[in-house]
């Protein structure tokens, strides 16, 4: 069995220079009660590599044994053993050799760190750790590692399509400022910066390069007047598409408003029946609403209320989105705005004057043929939610990116002799 375990490693994790000499089981305080340890050594004759210069040199002397972690093999813990040379390197002085399975003086081998990395990114940091014997820190350098390995290696060229927006990653106001790739074969989290100002966009297009930002032929963002400003500035060339779901969200807003000021009016009448638990009738889409919600629509919509009128409206406005050609749209939106500011429904009106004054920026999402839209930014920024929520206790803003940039970022990892699924 030993003599078999030996030989898997030699063919899977082969190392020049260095031997399998033995692998033994061990007793363990583990709940297998023993582990594996494959004890290395280095091939006679063999010099050691100065860590700092990478040459060959004499050994100068030895240090004490040391223990690797390695990948788990049949829910058992596996260990590597070996014994470093120290080099006299007539460059660097005397230091401790180069060891291939680690980096610098991690106690993980690489292999290692790419099989918590890819646990990682299913499971939670601190579950992943109580599967494979581990701990939360160690998952946390892993993961750490890989991403570094990654963000130096990744291939910015060729971007065209940008998606910028925030997410509240905490409470308080504290937003992360997002930047993604958009374009239709690659999707991916570029940037992460605390703060949506002026200048956390300004040091994105700063780090991107003014090369790659004159290159980019779209541009997806909210109204969010830092934003816009920063985009013109960096990449005026790109067609700005203002994102879709922000204009409906503003006007679900609008809606909901004049529902909670037509509720405060009844309630003075005497009345605080009608209008109550009707929120989500106007808000949800009609396909989604249940058949009781329907009902309630339906009798609500049959009230000379401006509640109705506003949903009326906020439903006329889906229209434009049918609509291919700017001309046309644009039309159609002047002609939407007019019926809204002679409605005399005050949050509609506010909503109908921010569009006309974002009007050019508006129509940019048909000027680009409808290929891009925020539905993708939207999907994304779930995903980051989602991390942000199994991340559990994430406080330092570092280790908040590093495991954002292992998820979304599409990364390339270390290569191995074999991967992890």
């Amino acid at each position: 069995m030993q003599l078999q375990l030996r030989t898997v490693l030699n063919k899977l994790h082969p190392f020049k220079s260095f031997v399998y000499a033995d692998v033994r089981f061990t007793p363990d305080r583990s709940k297998a009660g023993v582990r594996i340890e494959a004890r290395v050594l280095a091939r006679k004759n063999s010099r050691g590599i100065c860590r700092k210069c990478e040459r060959p040199g004499p050994t100068y002397d030895h240090e004490s044994e040391r223990r690797f972690d390695f990948v788990p093999l049949w829910g058992l813990l596996v260990f590597l053993l070996y014994t470093p040379r120290r080099v006299d390197c007539r460059r660097c002085g005397v230091h401790v050799e180069a060891l291939p399975w680690t980096v610098g003086n991690s106690p993980m081998t690489a292999v290692y760190m790419s099989f918590l990395a890819t646990w990682a990114r299913r499971l939670s940091w601190t579950e992943t750790a109580r599967t494979f014997g581990a701990t939360w820190d160690r998952v946390h350098r892993a993961v750490a590692w890989v991403v570094a390995y990654g963000l130096e290696h990744r291939d910015l060229d060729g971007i065209r399509a940008l998606g910028i927006d925030e997410v509240a990653y905490r409470k308080g106001h504290k937003f992360l400022t997002l930047v993604y790739q958009i374009d239709a074969e690659r999707r991916r989290l570029l940037w992460v910066t605390e703060s949506r100002t002026q200048a956390a966009i300004a040091s994105f297009f700063t780090w991107f390069g003014e090369t790659r930002s004159k290159a980019l032929h779209v541009v997806c963002s909210d109204m969010w007047k830092p934003y816009l400003k920063m985009i013109q500035r960096y990449a005026g060339q790109a067609i700005n598409v203002l994102d879709k779901f922000h204009i409906v969200a503003h006007l679900n807003k609008a809606v909901d408003e004049t529902r909670r000021q037509d509720a405060a009016e009844l309630r003075r009448q005497g009345d605080p029946v009608t209008l109550k638990h009707t929120r989500w009738c106007l808000l949800k889409r009609p396909g989604n609403l249940t058949t009781k919600q329907k009902g309630r629509l339906r009798d609500l919509l049959r009230l000379n209320l401006k509640t109705a009128r506003a949903y009326l409206l906020k439903e006329d406005f889906d229209h434009v989105w049918t609509y291919v050609s700017p001309t046309w749209a644009g039309k159609y939106l002047d002609h939407w705005c007019a019926m809204v500011m002679r409605s005399g429904i005050e949050p509609m009106k506010a909503k109908a004057r921010m569009l006309q004054s974002h009007r050019d920026l508006f129509l940019n999402y048909f000027r680009a043929k409808k290929e891009y839209s925020s539905g993708v930014v939207e999907g994304l920024n779930n995903k980051v939610k989602l991390v942000t929520r199994k991340a559990f206790g994430f406080r330092e803003l570092d280790t908040i990116k590093i495991a954002l940039f292992h998820v979304l970022g599409r990364l390339p990892e270390p290569d191995h002799a074999h991967t992890f699924a």
